[in-house]
């Protein structure tokens, strides 16, 4: 393996860096550039790496070109592009011809999941076994600290956490109870720890179920590899021979792998397989899936997390102190425990992220964990926090409502005026009001490109400085939005 770049690469790396940025613009560079870097050029071959394999698959697939082109202003013989998964720092194989996915469970016996090359593994166990005990793809990884033991339970999240409890239970006794599991909640209530509790306590109890736990960018990367490999038929039969499918972030699933996924979700109901999807929304609002999907999906049993009590959210900081008392001996004063869980409302990171936070000054100051100190150390978070939490589901109904255009033409199509400019502002103030990424935006308008995104939003802008009545009449819509 050759070195790490040279003083003279890395300098080119910033230069093709800012040439990328001026090309596409900051949105778009932060969104898929931002974390890639150069690994190594060596004679016409460009290794760069990104610290996913959807980003890997989405940046070789579409800026592949751009990328060459912004190489070639230094470097006018690079001809080739190789980007790979970064683990733990590093990316490897450096220059070798990029791992392909397993055509179909036959082609994976060959080679135990144990032994995959670095490129293609994670820093953590997957659930996913050798393919001598009928296992083939691998899953995402597996959060460890994500069990059933380390939930946090309380009236907001409850009935979620039964329902698990009692799929997990049913999967170790070959059962099916409920199917599908639809679980929804807005970000860091604990979706993603429920199906990762799921998988482990199945997996803990039989070590021959077949488990596959996917995030919705591990599908898409799943499906789209399989496509361009033309091994698809391979895929869905490895999907389908699963005993228990885990879908997390279904909000992200778009085009023909939103597609992709309903046939194999009517294949699995149809064989009795457990299935257990977790979004942000609830199936009506998933405007990507198919109407016969969402159906199916709300058929099930549909389950809320609701936003946590000062009850559930003291909990959770009380499990997190003392979790930190055990490890480093630091005690956490019942009034700044309490404070915490005033002060803090939106959600579980957050919660945790407070705790850490108060943990590192601490240690950094010597100062001792006191209400003062945590109102000091946590003042950007909870300002951030002071505002209505706005959700693009809002935004879309409120254009709606204002504009006099049905929600489902807003996600269409249509390209007549009457439509266009509601759905544009409607994306400016998703940009605007949410933290959603354009990407991310642009799958929930339809599954929209980001740079369509990107244009609606300078559209809005530039209509904003020329239109006075314009920009007031959004302002009144972003009020509305927050109150």
């Amino acid at each position: 393996m050759s070195d790490s770049p040279s003083e003279a690469q890395r300098e080119l790396w910033n230069r093709v860096r800012a040439r990328l940025k001026a090309a596409v613009g900051e949105d778009v560079f932060t969104s898929w550039f931002a974390r890639l870097e150069l690994e190594e050029l060596v004679d016409d071959q460009v290794h760069l790496s990104q610290p996913t394999r959807f980003l890997c698959s989405w940046v070789q697939s579409n800026y592949a070109d751009q990328i060459l082109e912004a190489f070639r202003h230094d470097v006018p013989e690079v001809a080739r592009l190789q980007v790979t998964l970064r683990v733990n720092g590093q990316a490897r194989p450096r220059l070798a011809p990029a791992v392909e996915a397993p055509a179909a469970p036959e082609a994976a016996a060959a080679q135990p999941a144990s032994a995959a090359p670095a490129a293609t593994s994670a820093p953590t166990p997957r659930l996913v076994r050798d393919a001598a005990k009928g296992d083939a793809l691998a899953g995402s990884a597996i959060d460890p600290r994500m069990t059933f033991d380390s939930f946090v339970a309380g009236s907001a999240n409850e009935m979620a956490f039964g329902v698990a409890k009692q799929i997990a239970s049913a999967a170790i006794n070959n059962a099916v109870t409920f199917n599908p599991v639809f679980i929804h909640s807005t970000v860091g209530l604990g979706k993603s720890h429920l199906l990762n509790a799921i998988a482990h306590a199945v997996s803990a109890a039989d070590p021959t179920k077949n488990i596959v736990y996917l995030t919705a960018d591990h599908f898409m990367y799943h499906f789209i590899t399989a496509v361009q490999r033309q091994s698809a038929l391979g895929f869905k039969e490895w999907l389908r021979k699963v005993d228990l499918l885990l879908i997390d972030d279904m909000q992200f699933l778009q085009g023909k792998s939103a597609t992709e996924f309903g046939h194999t979700l009517g294949a699995l109901l149809t064989g009795a397989k457990q299935v257990v999807v977790a979004a942000d929304s609830p199936p009506r609002d998933l405007e990507m899936l198919d109407e016969r999907v969402r159906s199916r999906l709300s058929g099930g049993l549909v389950v809320p997390i609701t936003n946590f009590d000062y009850d559930l959210r003291r909990d959770i900081v009380q499990r997190r102190a003392d979790q930190v008392n055990a490890r480093y001996g630091m005690q956490f004063p019942v009034a700044v425990i309490d404070y915490i869980a005033r002060a803090v409302v939106s959600h579980g990171r957050d919660l945790d992220g407070a705790v850490n936070r108060l943990v590192a000054a601490n240690q950094l100051t010597g100062e001792l964990i006191t209400v003062p100190l945590a109102e000091k150390t946590l003042a950007d978070l909870i300002r951030a926090r002071d505002s209505k939490r706005v959700r693009i589901e809002d935004i879309l109904k409120a254009v709606s409502r204002h504009y006099k255009v049905p929600r489902n033409e807003l996600l269409s199509a249509r390209r007549s005026r009457d439509v266009v400019r509601p759905r544009q502002i409607a994306m400016y103030l998703a940009k605007a009001l949410t933290a959603r990424s354009l990407p991310e935006i642009g799958r929930r308008f339809g599954g929209r490109d980001h740079t369509t995104v990107l244009h609606s939003v300078r559209k809005v802008e530039q209509m904003i400085k020329d239109d006075i009545e314009l920009g007031q009449e959004i302002e009144l819509l972003k009020r509305m939005l927050e109150e």
